[in-house]
């Protein structure tokens, strides 16, 4: 069984401005570890037998994939450019074509470019566990084990427990849930029965494309097409943009996943985080002594609690507490740690600005 990544880099990253902006998201930085997120995200993967990787992501970022994945991989990665923006379900259907020319029986893996996951063993465990699955003609996606009543992420509802392997359940796939306010979270928390949707999926390129088709004929035509029209630029593959522009975009849980019948749920617990925002990159450092993450040129006096990331400047603080502060090149957020979430309004302010 040839498991193949398919790696969706297609996304903007603006909560983590002004290093993450325009060109150069999230995933192609170093916020971790000294590797870019999509590095990392290939990386995790060692010791798999994978066959070679397939990334999805937009005209713009093409050489940044290749040369970032060119330093990891020693695999030939198939590098699909989408004309524009249509969310997950016709990238991920574009790959699946892709896939196929690789083995008609590949499992693919779907994995988003942006994610931190700790446990590294345990993930990797899951994915055997959600391959063998997928095998079978199931569609895998992997429910993250909730560690606090989060408003921030959509949830997944487990049915029943269908089998155990290698000592994890696998449950049937009950239906996806949008956002909840606080107080549904702490419901879903406490009954057990939902876990963080990932954004992860597991299946076969074959049976995904059988279930998009049945489930909506229109994109899985037009994004079949959109593949079989492609131009090969160098070591990029171009998809037809007329075929393409037709399709009305939608997510993967949406087109498929909460309509199909053969979908099952691994749970995940490995330290999974999307960094959604620098809050969250906060949490999920490592501190020092005053509760500080600091990176770069930084120098702190009765400074606590707070993300400080220098850049090309010295960053001095005097006495701060519970603060973001973020140098780049030509632009520095200095925040609220409990207000950083708005900082995809000043993302938003610097587009209407034409920054």
């Amino acid at each position: 069984m040839t498991i193949i990544p398919l790696i969706l880099s297609g996304g903007a990253g603006t909560r983590l401005w002004p290093l993450s902006w325009g060109n150069h998201p999230k995933q192609f930085l170093p916020l971790i570890s000294e590797k870019t997120m999509i590095q990392e995200t290939l990386l995790r993967l060692t010791g798999l037998d994978i066959g070679n990787p397939i990334i999805s992501c937009g005209e713009s970022h093409r050489f940044m994939v290749a040369q970032q994945i060119g330093e990891i991989c020693d695999k030939k990665p198939t590098i699909l450019l989408e004309p524009m923006a249509k969310n997950t379900a016709p990238a991920i259907a574009a790959g699946c074509c892709a896939a196929l020319k690789q083995d008609k029986d590949a499992v693919v893996v779907v994995l988003p470019s942006d994610h931190v996951i700790a446990d590294v063993p345990a993930f990797q465990k899951a994915v055997k566990i959600a391959a063998n699955f997928a095998s079978k003609g199931n569609l895998v996606t992997f429910g993250i084990v909730p560690t606090f009543p989060a408003t921030g992420y959509g949830y997944i509802k487990s049915g029943k427990q269908t089998e155990t392997e290698d000592e994890a359940a696998v449950f049937d796939l009950d239906s996806f849930v949008e956002k909840p306010c606080l107080e549904k979270a702490q419901e879903y928390l406490a009954c057990g029965e939902y876990s963080w949707n990932s954004g992860m999926f597991v299946f076969k390129a074959e049976t995904f494309l059988e279930e998009l088709t049945q489930y909506n004929p229109q994109m899985a035509s037009l994004s079949i097409e959109a593949f079989e029209k492609a131009v090969v630029d160098t070591d990029f593959i171009r998809l037809n943009s007329e075929a393409f522009s037709q399709i009305k975009g939608d997510s993967i849980d949406y087109a498929v996943m909460e309509k199909t019948s053969k979908g099952k749920v691994v749970k995940l617990n490995a330290g999974w985080d999307d960094v959604g925002s620098w809050s969250a990159l906060y949490d999920i450092s490592k501190k020092d002594g005053n509760m500080n993450v600091i990176n770069g040129d930084v120098i702190c006096l009765d400074t606590t609690s707070s993300y400080i990331r220098g850049g090309k400047r010295t960053i001095a603080t005097i006495g701060l507490d519970n603060v973001v502060i973020v140098d780049s090149d030509d632009s520095i957020l200095i925040a609220a740690k409990g207000k950083i979430q708005d900082v995809k309004k000043i993302a938003e302010e610097m587009k209407k600005r034409g920054c």
